[in-house]
């Protein structure tokens, strides 16, 4: 896709990009409210009000093409089934596993940022999608700009348990193959309509983990105790509930409905190359709000990231 293209490739593009940019604000917001909340408590939280929030949204929208909420016919359920497994069930648990069994936080998320390299080959794969020279020369140049951007200034470069490859590899995969079944779905849904079904889907099985692993928890959990702690804003139950509600409108409804759209304009491979540009805006928002120190390197990783993008989208003459 060249970025001098007709209207459709200019907001696609500028609906990933706005997708990247609500997503890389998802990880702080993930990081404060797993400092009061239980895993699976917190992805219950987000996930049941963004599924009731979309729902609301499709009826009122039903003739909308890009917020209508369709039924589906029953030759395209697995789609659905399959997307909802991959992303977010499969992709958050490995995705915690993996957290779990490497020893650096940097080298992990530097492993689930590899969904751009993973990309061409899946998508040639089982949506027999062009991969231009460009293509590839543009992911390897905004890749390595991630290595850059997460690896420079990190003091803990050790592994830990080296299946934690595995399961990061395996997280990105399953990223990649819901992006596929939202390739792969029939275009008279719409975008909403797929998210929507995807986290449905997911949410069966959250669910009964979420009752198995954390229920007596939440359960024993009084009222009044819980009334107290949100008397105040600034307690650390109003704010972990305050990232929840920013991943539940956010993060999981917005971003999700506006990669969805483009990635059905532009394909699996350039929709996911931008994904490259997360850790970068991620890096910052730390710099800008938060104080973090950004030496050269990492300046260079995120124009490198940048500069990847644009190669990446540039066509092949």
């Amino acid at each position: 896709m060249s970025l001098s293209g007709n209207r459709t490739q200019y907001v696609a593009v500028a609906a990933l990009i706005v997708s990247m940019i609500i997503w890389s604000v998802s990880g702080i917001a993930i990081k404060h409210a797993l400092a009061v909340l239980p895993p699976f408590t917190m992805i219950v939280l987000r996930f049941v009000p963004s599924v009731l929030l979309m729902l609301i949204i499709g009826l009122i929208c039903r003739k909308s093409p890009l917020f209508g909420l369709q039924k589906i016919d029953r030759k395209d359920w697995p789609l659905f089934l399959i997307a909802g497994f991959c992303q977010p069930f499969l992709y958050y648990l490995l995705e915690t596993f993996t957290y779990d069994a490497l020893h650096s936080p940097t080298i992990a998320e530097t492993l689930l940022s590899t969904s751009p390299l993973l990309s061409p080959i899946f998508a040639a794969v089982l949506l027999r999608e062009r991969v231009t020279r460009n293509n590839i020369i543009g992911i390897i140049l905004s890749t390595a700009g991630v290595f850059a951007l997460s690896l420079i200034g990190s003091k803990d470069y050790s592994i830990g348990n080296y299946w934690g490859i595995l399961l990061a590899f395996a997280a990105v995969s399953a990223a990649v193959i819901d992006s596929i079944m939202m390739r792969k779905v029939p275009a008279k849904y719409t975008s909403l309509t797929f998210i929507f079904y995807a986290q449905c889907v997911s949410l069966l099985f959250f669910i009964p983990l979420w009752l198995w692993r954390e229920g007596n928890i939440v359960f024993s959990l009084q009222l009044s105790e819980i009334s107290s702690q949100l008397s105040s804003i600034s307690s650390p139950l109003s704010i972990a509930l305050l990232c929840v509600a920013y991943l539940t409108v956010f993060a999981s409804v917005i971003a999700f409905i506006l990669f969805c759209f483009a990635l059905r304009k532009v394909g699996v491979t350039q929709a996911n190359a931008f994904n490259n540009i997360r850790p970068a805006f991620t890096a910052l928002w730390m710099f800008l709000f938060f104080g973090e120190h950004l030496p050269l390197g990492k300046w260079i990783g995120m124009a490198l990231i940048i500069f990847g993008l644009f190669v990446c989208q540039r066509k092949t003459d």
